[in-house]
């Protein structure tokens, strides 16, 4: 009797899922509808006439966007290439890191450009929460129109509001984001299949005949209109990063069941809106609400747009950690916001980065329209690299043949290039802003990357062999005193000593009688379980109470070295190491720069003022303040 209940409990399980999914991965491709047409038809697009051609046109253009980039490309078939369940950026770089290809030169060029679609992750997290708050808050205008020098003011408390509430993490207001999210997504379906009903005839426009009319008979004003159209398929990267959260399945149903049908009703309801009074152009969104419904639909909307934002700054934070444990950035603190979902964290660095930034984007540009045209680049770019990187991972790692791979790189190309070739022509308007931002962060990833190999070359010759250390320590006259208590040194690298182990035995001639050598390797893989988390080693000696630990942590995994010991005395390390008392040694290394090749001047000063910034080790690993020593020395760069 209970073998029918299990279909049921799965189906329960995944509608949660997708539930879920509706509140956090389509907040921003959601509420896309709030500015997207309103866009297109601008003052800034003269050239596209509410007329009916050009109305068919841009809608079919719309459709066959979100069809072709959303459902098919990332949906159906980049959404496929996970990273032991994680998606994004990241997840395709660690996947051709691990690739077995032997042209290095190559492998290196597609991690700078994944490195690069990671910075302009960051650009569309500044713009997302400011063109999707302000665009809701501009329905003000509509309503009252003496309100207008109000909207600023209240994007910017709202905005204020949004990011002084990171701290406290997801977790306590994500089970309304769902709910929320239904209802928006109900009420813009409802919206624009009223005004369907009434007139039909735009239900045509799904046709791809009138989007290849529309680029034939006007191909530069229909190329251009690319530039505001791709407004519609903003937040489609956010499908793919956040697949670790819920899974794939889950995203995909609520995609095609609910997500796709509400985008594609309101669209086709603002199409027939323009159509029937084209001076809809100015706000066709809120226009296409009842008179009676639109300050509820500016609440609504307003809500929405905060989702949306949620979950681009939530993402940030995501990409942030997965960034510093893949070796890009240096330590930052970042705090774990629930005890049972692993993957919320906060960054209060780049929470308040983000909130300045976008701040100063709202006041800069002051509308939305206007932030629309430093929009586009950033997903456009985005969505480019990682169509490239899924391609190599095909080829390189599915091994599939050319022919296929040479097919998909057409198809998916052809679309992505003409978006971001249409979005390149507003370099001068505003895209030089997710520019701008994309460059700077890649300088600072690139940096931090290079610098922190030179560094690390440096101190495995200072550092020399930990077993031939040991074994120099058995033969040692007079040997060394051996203290009471245990002492647990952190080292990078399994192979080396760690500098404050060494400088402890060479100008103290002392070591605790218990020793535990720990070092990290990040993995490729988002997690590591716990029964492959350790391997411990007793150096070749089994008396003189000295091990080795190396501890394999995924890139999404919460660093807790105590917990990391617990673990190690549960399965095997020495009965003397006590967990509870263990004092732990860091080495604490002060890089000075240097006229030495390998990186330029600037680079090198950039990359010290990074590594003085770093967060404590104390806090990143988890160690407790009280029982934590640290040694300095000196490396040049």
């Amino acid at each position: 009797m209970s073998t029918p209940s299990r279909p049921s409990r799965r189906q329960l399980g995944m509608a949660t899922l997708a539930l879920g999914a509706l509140g956090v991965v389509f907040g921003d491709i959601g509420t896309s509808p709030l500015y997207a047409l309103q866009t297109v038809f601008s003052s800034d697009h003269q050239a596209v006439k509410p007329t009916e051609s050009d109305v068919y046109g841009v809608i079919s253009l719309v459709f066959w966007s979100i069809t072709l980039i959303v459902s098919i490309e990332f949906v159906l078939f980049i959404m496929r290439a996970d990273n032991d369940g994680e998606g994004g950026i990241l997840a395709l770089i660690a996947l051709i890191e691990g690739s077995p290809s032997k042209r290095g030169r190559f492998k290196v060029v597609l991690i700078a450009l994944g490195m690069f679609g990671v910075a302009l992750f960051y650009g569309d997290g500044i713009i997302t929460p400011a063109i999707s708050v302000l665009s809701a808050v501009e329905g003000v205008k509509v309503v009252v129109p003496s309100l207008e020098s109000l909207v600023l003011p209240i994007t910017i408390a709202v905005l204020a509001v949004l990011f002084a509430i990171q701290r406290f993490g997801t977790h306590v207001i994500g089970r309304v984001f769902g709910p929320v999210m239904v209802i928006w997504f109900s009420v813009i379906a409802a919206a624009g299949l009223g005004r369907i009903i009434a007139h039909p005839a735009i239900v045509k426009a799904l046709s791809p005949s009138y989007g290849v009319e529309f680029f034939g008979n006007h191909f530069g004003v229909a190329f251009i209109s690319l530039g505001a159209i791709v407004l519609t398929i903003t937040g489609a990267e956010a499908l793919y990063a956040d697949m670790g959260h819920f899974g794939r399945k889950p995203i995909s149903r609520a995609w095609f069941f609910v997500v796709f049908p509400a985008l594609t009703l309101n669209y086709m309801g603002q199409g027939s809106l323009i159509l029937g009074n084209p001076s809809a152009i100015d706000n066709p969104f809120f226009l296409l609400i009842p008179h009676w419904g639109r300050i509820p639909m500016v609440v609504l909307a307003t809500v929405a747009t905060v989702i949306a934002s949620q979950s681009v700054i939530s993402g940030a934070f995501s990409v942030t950690k997965q960034a510093v444990q893949l070796g890009f950035l240096p330590r930052l603190t970042i705090r774990h916001t629930s005890a049972k979902e692993i993957g919320q964290v906060y960054v209060p660095l780049i929470n308040w980065a983000l909130m300045a930034a976008v701040v100063a984007l709202v006041l800069g540009f002051g509308s939305s329209t206007k932030l629309a045209s430093a929009y586009g680049i950033a997903v456009t770019g985005t969505i480019t690299v990682d169509t490239l990187l899924f391609l190599v991972v095909v080829r390189s790692l599915w091994r599939k043949p050319r022919w296929l791979v040479a097919f998909g790189a057409l198809a998916f190309f052809t679309v992505d290039l003409a978006f971001l070739g249409a979005n390149l022509t507003k370099v001068e308007h505003g895209g030089w802003f997710p520019l701008s931002i994309g460059l700077a962060v890649f300088t600072i990833l690139s940096t931090w990357k290079r610098g922190s190999e030179k560094v690390q070359e440096t101190r495995i010759e200072e550092e020399g062999s930990l077993r031939s250390f040991v074994h120099e320590l058995r033969a040692m006259e007079p040997p060394a005193v051996r203290t009471r208590g245990t002492a647990v040194y952190l080292n990078a690298r399994h192979e080396t000593t760690p500098l404050a182990m060494r400088a402890g035995v060479e100008h103290s001639g002392t070591l605790h009688q218990s020793v535990v050598v720990i070092s990290i390797e990040t993995t490729k893989a988002p997690y590591v379980a716990e029964s492959e988390r350790l391997v411990i080693d007793d150096l070749g000696y089994e008396d003189d109470g000295i091990s080795h630990l190396t501890a394999s942590y995924g890139f999404q995994d919460r660093l807790d070295v105590p917990r990391l010991l617990s673990l190690a005395k549960e399965i095997g390390l020495e009965s003397d190491v006590d967990v509870d008392n263990a004092v732990y040694f860091l080495s604490q290394v002060t890089i000075t720069p240097t006229a030495a090749p390998g990186m330029r001047g600037w680079r090198k000063r950039l990359f010290v003022a990074m590594a003085r910034n770093a967060a404590s080790p104390v806090d990143y690993f988890h160690l407790p303040s009280d029982r934590t020593v640290t040694l300095g020395s000196q490396i040049e760069l």
